[in-house]
């Protein structure tokens, strides 16, 4: 059993004896305990672990990483241990991201993922001129609020704003940057999952995730915008076990 006390993962139902592990990897602004119901409807079957990115809850005395290349560099190491076992990843929206950059270290490594399901994002090819990071608060407030992806009343604390927006201001950077402009493809297979009506990606570019991989590729589309997965969690995570198998 992969062991370790680094503060970038959390395993809130350990399950030693699952003969899959899924590393989630959480949205802009989003945090590991975001996967807390998605762990405890897997487990036993699947042992699931969390990334906490620097910036946010426990971690958010320390600055916060505004690369996607950045973060998947320092989570390799992180996750070698843990790849005693198939080892699958799922990121959603900037989460996606960075599950492929990580995916394609650890390929670099001889570690192939057995699957990445990414979610809510654009494939990595598909560019778009995003600047939501240039813009003042109440500009980053009200794309926040447009994707309906945190809880509205912490949107009325002035205070848990002050902490909230810096960390979302940095990951929209990160996302909105990163650039992967050709480069191998993964041997991983890849599951994209999308919302029809996300605003943040279209169909054809989440279809565009199979040009990234010369393993199997599969376009799972759900009703909903770019939180789809809230209204839809028990259907998720019925399919990435059914994937999982």
């Amino acid at each position: 059993m992969a062991v370790t006390d680094d503060l970038w993962v959390r395993r809130y139902h350990p399950a030693p004896d699952a003969p899959h592990r899924l590393l989630c990897l959480p949205y802009a602004g989003g945090s590991a305990s975001y996967f807390f119901p998605v762990s405890r409807a897997l487990s036993p079957r699947v042992d699931v672990l969390a990334v906490q990115y620097p910036g946010r809850q426990d971690r958010r005395h320390e600055p916060c990483v505004e690369s996607v290349e950045a973060l998947a560099d320092l989570l390799v190491d992180v996750v070698k241990p843990w790849a005693d076992r198939p080892l699958s990843l799922f990121g959603h929206s900037m989460g996606a991201s960075v599950a492929f950059e990580l995916a394609l270290r650890l390929e670099d490594l001889g570690i192939v993922p057995h699957m990445l399901f990414a979610s809510g994002r654009r494939a990595p090819g598909a560019h778009r001129d995003e600047r939501v990071h240039e813009r003042d608060d109440q500009g980053l407030l009200e794309e926040i609020k447009r994707l309906d992806g945190t809880a509205s009343d912490l949107l009325d604390d002035e205070e848990m704003l002050r902490v909230i927006l810096p960390v979302v201001r940095s990951d929209y950077r990160a996302a909105e940057t990163y650039r992967h402009d050709g480069g191998p493809r993964l041997t991983t297979p890849v599951v994209a999952f999308v919302g029809d009506d996300d605003p943040k990606v279209t169909l054809e570019e989440a279809r565009m995730w199979r040009d990234h991989t010369s393993g199997p590729f599969e376009l799972e589309v759900f009703r909903g915008g770019h939180f789809y997965l809230n209204a839809h969690a028990s259907t998720v995570v019925d399919r990435i076990a059914t994937h999982l198998g």
